[in-house]
């Protein structure tokens, strides 16, 4: 067993020499005529000094060097080249190394949609398509999306999934598509056909579209979640709308509130405090809110509140934190207290001076303290 003080394996070590020497067995046993030493010299040449995506892409320029010209031949020895497929959802990573594969095809599969396609078939049924395929969206659109509409009814949840991951506006890791950034229209097909989708994996693929997609056109999003949220409506796809929208229900965005339940508050008395008036970076905050209504009836509150950090240049950077959703009892009320801590993060930087905190309750900031900070 590994000691526990060992810091896990970065992201560009997972292609080392081990990692080549596996593609190589791999190509090798789907075709004799992979010149493998090829490959493997140009693989490993100045690997360790090269980044993630340099890693990746070296790789795939080393597999393009070794196999045949004819890329549809070249495309279909890699696809017979691969692992068996993964037999849960649950073990998306577990083919990595065949990443540098997807950007084979994403390098030299566009002028053969036929092959290319196939071999994207089968490589998200081992790891992900999703970044091979973002070429094709973005310079043969039409036929790709009419070849993904397709495929929203393929029997492995893998290809359903992939899908809606491709055609994600800003997939975290692959290149914004500009295009679908300022039209998403095209998606919108794909996303209607998976939205009932059995697997969570799928769902979750389905939300995190949404997610995008609200960055730039959040009313649309709104709208359509409203559509699909109308009774009668399953659970999954309750679970569904509720994670699309959880950017512009933190915003206290009040359509995609009354979404998921929650109104404006009614009758609704807040006072919000915050101790110590002074802390110095690494140590924390008390909040305390009191909520309080001569309402006749409970209401639902969905309880946020908002931290204006300051920043370098002398502005503020609002970040909204969830607290917690409870009911308020009719003519009833509440005593809530979060510690909130002033440490710097990899994310996020911290400056001196005055921090604003804003109570936001069902989307609604209803209350204000301060606070300052020292360095």
């Amino acid at each position: 067993m590994a000691p526990t003080e060992d810091k896990p394996k970065a992201l560009k070590d997972w292609f080392d020499r081990d990692a080549v020497r596996a593609i190589a067995d791999q190509v090798a046993a789907a075709s004799t005529a992979f010149e493998r030493d090829v490959f493997e010299r140009r693989a490993m040449r100045g690997l360790t000094r090269l980044e993630f995506g340099g890693r990746v892409q070296q790789i795939a320029d080393a597999l393009r060097a070794s196999l045949p010209d004819d890329v549809p031949r070249a495309l279909e020895i890699l696809e017979d080249s691969l692992p068996p497929i993964l037999p849960t959802t649950e073990e998306v990573t577990g083919g990595y190394r065949q990443w540098p594969i997807g950007q084979f095809i994403a390098d030299h599969g566009l002028p053969h949609l036929e092959a290319s396609f196939s071999a994207m078939i089968a490589l998200t049924q081992r790891f992900s398509s999703e970044f091979a395929v973002r070429p094709f969206v973005e310079r043969r659109a039409e036929e790709t999306f009419a070849r993904l509409l397709q495929l929203t009814e393929h029997e492995s949840a893998h290809v359903r999934r992939w899908c809606s991951e491709g055609t994600r506006p800003r997939l975290p890791w692959g290149k914004k598509l500009h295009a679908l950034v300022a039209d998403p229209s095209p998606i919108w097909p794909i996303l209607e056909a998976l939205k009932d989708d059995p697997e969570r994996y799928v769902q979750r693929s389905v939300a995190n579209n949404l997610g995008d997609i609200a960055k730039d056109h959040r009313a649309a999003v709104v709208s359509r979640c409203a559509e699909w949220a109308t009774p009668p409506c399953s659970e999954d796809r309750a679970w569904l709308v509720r994670h699309a929208l959880r950017v512009p229900i933190k915003d206290g965005d009040p359509g995609a509130l009354a979404i998921v339940g929650f109104s404006a508050p009614r009758r609704l008395e807040a006072s919000f405090a915050v101790s110590p008036a002074r802390v110095a970076l690494g140590g924390e905050v008390r909040l305390v809110a009191r909520l309080a209504t001569t309402a006749r009836q409970a209401q639902p509150l969905l309880v946020d509140y908002v931290v204006h950090y300051p920043r370098k240049r002398g502005e503020t950077s609002p970040k909204v934190f969830k607290w917690t959703t409870l009911e308020l009892p009719a003519r009833g009320e509440i005593t809530l207290e979060k510690r909130h801590a002033m440490r710097t993060t990899t994310i996020r930087a911290l400056y001196p001076g005055l921090h604003r905190v804003e109570l936001q309750v069902n989307g609604r900031r209803v209350a204000e303290v301060g606070f300052e900070l020292s360095v």
